[in-house]
């Protein structure tokens, strides 16, 4: 039973990085924004003692990392855009 919880959350974080994935650039910059001010505002809470989010600021954090790592991806053409765009060129060419 255990197991399959795992393996549930596993797939969970999957999709999420698959949702991240599918963001345009645009979008990925605005998403890595909105998180990081958020991230800011989070922290600030917890030192006023007003939240104890210490689980979402991991999380917080783990995306922000996410989105930086598809970005920096994007850029080496090793995923993302520049992969998407040569499949693109050879649907074009048939």
């Amino acid at each position: 039973m255990r197991l399959e919880a795992g393996s549930w959350k596993l797939g969970a974080k999957e999709m999420e990085l698959e949702k991240i994935r599918s963001l345009s650039d645009e979008e990925l910059a605005h998403q890595e924004k909105t998180t990081a001010e958020q991230l800011f505002r989070l922290r600030f809470q917890v030192s006023l003692g007003q939240n104890d989010g210490v689980k979402k600021l991991r999380q917080m954090r783990k995306e922000i990392a996410q989105i930086k790592t598809v970005a920096r991806e994007r850029e080496m053409g090793i995923r993302g855009a520049a992969t998407d765009a040569a499949a693109q060129s050879k649907k074009g060419a048939r």
